[in-house]
């Protein structure tokens, strides 16, 4: 259940949001989406994939943060600690209400025994609030840049499914569908003209990031076979 309430001095001034990543707090996700101007950060420990909407059917792009459904493998108990943490899983339990910002009083990160305050004593937005207030314009911006470089893969047909089967210590076997990368080979038959295009509006250096984040899936699924040893 949420309870998205505008986000107002008078009313919120003694609100305390826990920032720590928590499985309780819904971190425990194993694919998150995702914008591009996080590709940089995100290459760094994530596959960057593509998805379908379960409601739309219309893709989205998404970065994979474990193997199985609720299982985020960079939680500080099972990864490093030190991974970067999408904006998507950041900005709760905040929300645009229109042009205004809102918060979910309902969310478990708020009035957390420990945490960030929204508004200083003269009831003035704390430098943690003005940081959130940052972060949900740069999610309002990147999701029409996201989309249109979808919307590129697709009419340039680069959008193709991966296959991606796994089998651990355990015995146990996993398989992952419905997710999509750009296609190499496809890529490679694009005329000059297109990627011509691809360069100038920055996009063949999205496609290249995306590609290159296939290497990641090996190390996360190292990180569950470990996660997996240590429950032995």
């Amino acid at each position: 259940m949420t309870r998205i309430e505008p986000l107002n001095a008078d009313m919120h001034h003694e609100v305390i949001v826990s920032t720590r990543p928590d499985a309780r707090h819904g971190d425990a996700r194993h694919f998150v989406p995702v914008v591009v101007s996080e590709f940089p950060k995100l290459a760094a420990h994530y596959p960057i994939l593509l998805a379908k909407s379960a409601e739309t059917g219309a893709f989205f792009m998404g970065a994979m943060l474990g193997i199985e459904a609720n299982e985020n493998l960079f939680l500080a108990d099972n990864g490093d600690g030190q991974a970067y943490r999408p904006l998507e899983l950041r900005r709760r339990p905040f929300y645009t209400v229109g042009d205004s910002l809102g918060i979910d009083m309902d969310h478990p990160c708020v009035n957390a025994p420990s945490g960030e305050r929204l508004f200083d004593p003269d009831r003035e937005p704390t430098p943690f609030l003005r940081g959130i207030q940052a972060m949900i314009g740069q999610l309002k911006q990147g999701i029409d840049r996201t989309n249109a470089f979808i919307q590129t893969l697709i009419r340039l047909r680069l959008v193709e499914p991966i296959d991606i089967s796994l089998r651990f210590d355990d015995g146990t076997h996993h398989r992952l569908d419905g997710l999509y990368t750009v296609s190499s080979d496809r890529l490679s038959e694009l005329v000059d003209d297109e990627v011509l295009s691809l360069f100038r509006n920055d996009d063949l250096r999205l496609v290249h990031t995306m590609i290159g984040t296939l290497e990641q899936i090996p190390r996360l699924a190292r990180m569950h076979n470990e996660r997996l040893t240590r429950s032995f």
